[in-house]
């Protein structure tokens, strides 16, 4: 009896052996599945592109989490948005989540965008513009490229309590704004937008421009003011060193720069080709054919090529000119009022043929 009991108990004993294996086989198993899954909701390739080159992001201001896996989602940038989603609550993205820019790669993990997401690791955006006549025309340019939209932008450009602050005005901050091209901040608000056009112009404005301005005996706003004249009065960059050389003739002549851009300024339309008797008659501290020295301000963004033709006008005698009557861009300088008149008649007839009144 006692032999066989303890073959029994054998038995039975060796029967839970292999249960309990069997248990810790599946457990192990089971382990080493979730530990696979979860490192392939971390670490596996889940942002898709269909280019397969980098796609940006924009995380709007004040978007939420789920504003974010939304537009995510939408998009089609993931393989799967529940894993992502997963992840964001573990690392409490939800709760930082950061506006701007972000440039996604193929094969980014839930991990790598998440980190960069959270973390507010967003990529610049180019902001370029140049060739720009008015406030609206930059405000709309601008708006295309960051977050601020034209009207926020129109606003600050034209409030004199934050203009004040770095020293202009609405009348002068064109001279402030220098055409060129950025990397700035997508998410930039209209006043960040400002700030940071007056931190280039302080950098463009160094010490050898404004040894040049000084010795021209003009300030950096002068200089622009007159340089936004010139890249009214030629479009050909070979000429305006001695349009501004002539401008800067009548001004230490105390002549009237009387410059039909200003005119034109003063009615709202660059386009007209004759400028007429009667406008000259309007009265406007713009207009130049009724006051001496530059007007209050820019009538234009000035170009760069406009305030480097300033600082390095030509020296000579001109001071007159007028558009040549072959219509190539080109004027016709002069000495002398006697020669002018003969080259302004000139002009006139040619407008006249071509039926150009206005």
């Amino acid at each position: 009896m006692g032999l066989k009991q303890s073959t029994k108990r054998n038995k039975k004993n060796g029967r839970k052996l292999i249960i309990f294996f069997v248990v810790v086989s599946i457990v192990i198993a089971s382990g080493a599945w979730l530990a696979l899954s979860f490192q392939q909701k971390i670490f596996a390739p889940n942002v898709v592109l269909d280019s397969k080159k980098a796609e940006s992001f924009y995380v709007p201001t004040n978007t939420t989490f789920e504003d974010v896996s939304g537009l995510l989602e939408i998009s089609g940038f993931l393989k799967n948005t529940e894993s992502f989603v997963w992840l964001a609550k573990i690392k409490e993205y939800p709760e930082r989540v950061n506006p701007g820019h972000y440039l996604l790669r193929d094969g980014m993990s839930n991990n790598e965008l998440v980190n960069m997401l959270r973390g507010g690791l967003q990529t610049p955006v180019k902001l370029t513009f140049n060739n720009v006549r008015t406030s609206e025309e930059l405000a709309g340019k601008v708006a295309r490229i960051i977050e601020a939209d034209s009207s926020s932008l129109l606003k600050a450009l034209r409030d004199t309590s934050l203009l004040n602050q770095y020293g202009f005005s609405p009348a002068t901050v064109p001279a402030m704004i220098i055409p060129n091209t950025y990397e700035i901040w997508w998410n930039t608000d209209a006043e960040e937008f400002i700030a940071r056009m007056h931190r280039e112009y302080n950098q463009f404005w160094n010490e050898s421009r404004l040894e040049k301005a000084d010795k021209s005996g003009m300030t950096p706003t002068e200089v622009a003011t007159l340089a936004s004249i010139v890249d009214e009065e030629t479009v050909k960059s070979d000429e305006k060193a001695t349009v501004a050389g002539l401008y800067i003739n009548r001004l230490d002549k105390g002549i009237r720069l009387q410059a039909d851009p200003t005119i034109k300024f003063v009615l709202g339309d660059f386009t007209i080709n004759r400028v007429l008797s009667r406008d000259l008659e309007i009265d406007s501290p713009y207009n130049t054919y009724m006051y001496r020295g530059l007007p209050p301000g820019p009538i234009r963004f000035p170009s760069v090529s406009g305030i480097e033709a300033v600082l390095n006008h030509e020296d000579h005698d001109y001071l007159y000119m007028c558009a040549k009557d072959d219509f190539s861009g080109y004027h016709n300088f002069a000495k002398t009022l006697r020669q002018h008149n003969i080259n302004a008649a000139k002009y006139r007839r040619a407008l006249s043929q071509r039926r150009i009144w206005r």
